[in-house]
């Protein structure tokens, strides 16, 4: 692997450290870049929350999750105790002015105060803005002072610019990076050079050659230990909102001037603003909404329903399912449908791009046409594969065809590491770098969208379909595309 270049010396400071966030995806991301050497051993990773630990207590919380969650052939021990000597402590309620914030000023004024300072805010959104105001009354905020927000920011239009309002009094839009982990996946990253590099794709790009586009983030699992958060969200707020419309954004938009942060979200905000407005009395029949039922996985075990997953005698409207017909008014789009679908409890587990070109109006070889279709694996196995149509080498009396797939799995092609999406991102503040970061104006569009569908189901308007867990969910689902003459990746022949 070619040795890749370091960062300058920083302090992150983690708001919310010891939670699942901290210890599932961010010291596994910092401990793979130091084993790289891209984190000068300089560096602090400061963590702060209302737990009274110690360092050496909040070392060997790190240091447990290190080994569960880096792959036992990347853990080093010798390295993982250097990189567990960058991390230190401090309990802080960072919501409370005056709580501990004297023993987090002196830990900073240890080191120089134009050395890059990221506070990473792993905490719920509503904390966002008073979190960013006891750094700024408490003199933290520096020159070299960038702040990450974590999705989703707001539960609509409102709440969102609530929240933007408070952390820009603080701190400036060019020092805020609201982080999407979608936009650090190698795959997703791959679409822009996918589209723009290969002129062979581009040139068909648009109405002209494809008939319609399927995005879907499954998932197998249902929600676990995030049932109060999830029963506040849903899947709606939970992933399309940000995910997947950003994904769609990338697949969506125009060539960009230049591969310049704003350049790029512009193009991506020309899509969000294009978007077909779905209006309330208009969510039955371009949405579905679902809610896991009692179900069976692959190896028959009896899984539990989302109530269940919730508690005893829990009541919910939440959706854990959504899936939507959306549409795109511009040139380059016009009539084809964009489909969207997230679900948990469903039969696999995969994020992809299904890009399905339009099959010829009539064919010289027996049989009906068939098209191509462009398959862009996100995770797992990432990758891509270009269904196209071969001669059927068994002999035959005529010219018959037979499809056939051209693979790229992108691990196996270069023989690296897919490095985890916030490995990407977490550097990339310290760098300055916001491209693959969501400006405000891409919040306001997106919550704009989603925001009428909101309502919409507020006021019952699309049925909340029951669908067993370990299946692809609702029926209605299927209904959705059959309207159209399409049917989802997993019914495609």
């Amino acid at each position: 692997m070619p040795q890749l270049p370091p960062v300058d010396v920083f302090d992150y400071i983690v708001f919310g450290a010891t939670g699942d966030l901290t210890m599932r995806k961010l010291l596994p991301a910092l401990y793979y870049r130091y084993r790289d050497g891209q984190i000068p051993d300089q560096s602090r990773i400061i963590g702060t929350a209302r737990s009274p630990l110690s360092r050496a207590d909040y070392q060997g919380r790190a240091e447990k999750a290190l080994t569960e969650f880096v792959k036992p052939a990347d853990f080093d021990q010798a390295t993982a105790r250097r990189f567990l000597d960058l991390l230190h402590y401090v309990s802080l309620n960072g919501a409370e002015a005056d709580s501990t914030w004297p023993a987090l000023k002196s830990l900073l004024a240890e080191v120089p105060e134009d050395r890059i300072r990221v506070y990473y805010l792993a905490t719920a959104p509503g904390l966002y803005g008073q979190i960013c105001e006891n750094l700024s009354s408490h003199g933290l905020v520096t020159d070299q002072s960038r702040v990450v927000l974590e999705k989703p920011i707001g539960t609509d239009l409102e709440s969102a610019d609530a929240i933007n309002d408070h952390v820009g009094r603080h701190f400036p839009e060019n020092h805020i990076f609201r982080i999407d982990h979608y936009l650090g996946k190698e795959t997703v990253q791959n679409l822009i050079a996918l589209r723009f590099a290969n002129p062979v794709f581009e040139r068909l790009w648009s109405s002209d050659a494809i008939d319609y586009v399927q995005i879907t983030a499954a998932e197998t699992v249902g929600v676990e230990s995030r049932g109060p958060y999830y029963d506040k969200s849903g899947a709606l707020r939970d992933m399309i909102q940000n995910h997947l419309l950003q994904v769609l954004c990338l697949v969506a938009m125009d060539p960009p001037g230049s591969l310049e942060a704003d350049s790029l979200r512009n193009e991506k905000l020309k899509v969000l603003r294009a978007l077909r407005p779905i209006e309330p009395d208009d969510v039955g029949a371009f949405t579905v909404r679902g809610q896991y039922a009692r179900g069976r996985d692959g190896n028959g075990h009896t899984l539990p329903s989302y109530l269940e997953d919730l508690g005893e005698d829990a009541t919910s409207n939440t959706e854990t399912y959504v899936a939507i017909r959306a549409e795109i008014h511009s040139w380059r789009w016009g009539n084809v449908p964009f489909y969207l679908r997230s679900g948990k409890r469903l039969a696999e587990k995969c994020s992809e791009i299904v890009i399905q070109f339009k099959a010829a109006p009539w064919s010289i070889f027996p049989g009906k046409p068939r098209a191509n279709r462009l398959l862009i694996r996100i995770q797992p196995d990432e990758g891509v594969t270009l269904s196209v149509s071969t001669k059927d080498p068994t002999p035959t009396d005529s010219l018959a065809l037979r499809q056939a797939d051209i693979n790229i799995a992108f691990e196996k092609a270069f023989g690296t590491r897919y490095p985890d999406a916030y490995e990407r991102l977490l550097l990339d503040v310290v760098r300055g770098d916001p491209i693959l970061f969501i400006r405000r104006d891409e919040v306001e569009a997106a919550w704009r969208w989603i925001d009428p569908i909101l309502r919409g189901w507020a006021e019952d308007k699309a049925p909340l379909s029951p669908y067993p867990a370990g299946s692809w969910g609702p029926e209605a689902a299927r209904a959705l595309l059959a309207q159209d003459g399409h049917a989802w990746h997993e019914d495609m022949t």
